[in-house]
């Protein structure tokens, strides 16, 4: 639970009312003046309401140059970020023939495999000229190859579970799956910060949906209780079905699922555990297995697992991972495998290639010493941006640090300044995350050396200084020396 500090929410509030005031006084100046225009749409009703639109045109627009800068280089450690340019106060931006090369800490690329790799590109090449970009056709038509079927197995073996169904894109795994797993009569308990993927495959699955607090075990028992005892809406009959759906790593926070506390709740009271473990398959646990491995929970108590493959395997899609009896029904019923493109060649041969290299099966042990590596990265980062004051959100062992900065005004002034220093980072605000709460997530990488950690600390402190973003006062540094000296008697 974030708690705000009081001067900061007033300051927060402020501003976002000041913004919103004049806002409205340039709508409002702005219909006297459309008085006289005409309109080729007369008669029909706004596609856009105004205040629904209003949020775009008057708050986003003023900060579009810090979201959605393009690339033009692999999302490695450094990345090449296109220069842009507005002639119209960042309503539109357009892109010039300059780029900046910039420190990457916004891409999800957990243990490199986003850029080069020795042993995965040459295979994805070979993919590449053996079975072309695309499959052209779904799963159950012309778009199964030898490739998806060993990924598949791949997969199952990789995360502990007797089978797996692959889909094209992580989003689309939660959003067409969870309507297929559960309807009408079924009760779905989320955790009140789960991806937006999750909300989004609850609603279409017409369920009753209940939500518990981010990451509490206690309050998810006591709504499991109170859902169990009332039964269904109106007609109080016992549920179809009830299935708890929990993040590994929370994207936004950066914290870790209490996953042991959450499965034995939910044994206790016989509800199915759905695990998303987009951000942490891969990147966190001994071998890379995700939070199950990282915390000793036995994936046979976890009954659906699912993952994204675009974070730590440096390529796209999503899987299901269950017993034979779920996958086999998903691939007969889910829309994701049945209708949509599947998942190109190439990009499950990269996934492949990536599992063997995690775990040591192309001869070498970068596997083992990226996943060291990344271990080191996030809680050296982590721990420096508390001693200089931050507020850093999330649990050791998370690649994923949101840095809290609270007032619209230092979201586009951090992210600026940043990248005048030639660092590129990701800051987040409203609808993405409420009202109050803007941020900066910072994301590390196996990839980044101790010097590049080292450049975007300096950076990074020097545009908290200048933003005010640091909410809590530094360590002394004589207090830190003490603390890494050992007296001997």
């Amino acid at each position: 639970m974030i708690t705000i500090p009081y001067l900061t929410a007033v300051s927060t509030y402020f501003s976002y009312g000041l913004l919103f005031a004049f806002g409205q006084l340039r709508d409002y100046s702005r219909r006297i003046f459309d008085w006289w225009s005409t309109n080729n749409l007369h008669g029909y009703a706004p596609i856009c309401l105004a205040h629904e639109d209003f949020y775009i045109r008057r708050l986003y627009h003023r900060i579009q140059d810090c979201f959605g800068r393009p690339i033009s280089s692999a999302p490695d450690a450094w990345v090449d970020v296109v220069e842009r340019f507005s002639n119209d106060n960042n309503k539109t931006l357009k892109r010039t023939t300059k780029s900046t090369r910039c420190l990457n800490l916004g891409s999800y690329n957990y243990l490199g495999f986003g850029s080069y790799d020795e042993y995965c590109t040459p295979l994805v090449i070979e993919s590449l000229k053996k079975f072309s970009p695309s499959t052209c056709s779904s799963r159950v038509d012309a778009g199964t190859t030898s490739v998806h079927a060993e990924l598949e197995e791949c997969v199952a073996k990789y995360v502990g579970k007797p089978a797996a169904i692959v889909t094209g894109m992580g989003y689309a795994t939660n959003s067409a799956i969870i309507p297929v797993l559960i309807g009408k009569g079924g009760l779905i308990i989320s955790d009140s910060l789960n991806h937006t993927s999750i909300v989004n495959g609850a609603r279409g699955s017409g369920a009753t949906i209940r939500v518990f607090q981010h990451n509490t075990p206690a309050h998810l028992e006591r709504v499991l209780k109170e859902q169990i005892a009332e039964g269904q809406p109106r007609t109080h009959r016992p549920w179809k079905k009830i299935i708890v759906v929990v993040e590994g790593i929370y994207s936004m926070e950066g914290e870790i699922c209490q996953l042991p506390e959450i499965v034995s709740i939910c044994k206790k009271y016989k509800a199915y555990v759905y695990l998303d473990e987009a951000h942490s398959i891969g990147a966190i646990g001994k071998t890379g297995r995700g939070v199950c491995e990282l915390l000793g929970v036995d994936t046979a108590d976890v009954d659906i697992m699912m993952g994204t493959f675009t974070k730590s395997f440096g390529s796209c899609g999503g899987y299901i991972a269950g017993s034979k009896d779920l996958i086999q029904y998903l691939k007969y019923h889910c829309p994701a495998h049945l209708y949509a493109t599947s998942i190109s060649t190439p990009s499950a041969q990269q996934i492949i290639s990536a599992i063997k290299v995690i775990l040591g099966e192309d001869g070498s042990n970068r596997g083992a010493q990226k996943l060291a590596r990344i271990r080191e990265n996030s809680n050296f980062f982590r721990a420096e941006l508390q001693k200089m004051g931050f507020e850093v959100l999330g649990d050791n062992d998370s690649p994923v640090m949101p840095i809290m900065l609270y007032n619209p005004a230092k979201i586009p002034a951090f992210s600026r300044e940043c990248l005048r220093e030639n660092v590129a980072v990701v800051v987040v605000g409203f609808p993405a995350t409420p009202l109050l709460l803007a941020r900066a997530r910072i994301c590390i990488s196996a990839s980044h050396s101790r010097e590049d950690l080292l450049k975007a600390l300096q950076v990074i402190s020097k545009a908290g200084d200048l933003t005010g973003i640091k909410y809590f006062p530094a360590a002394p540094k004589k207090q830190e020396e003490e603390k890494d000296t050992i007296k001997l008697d």
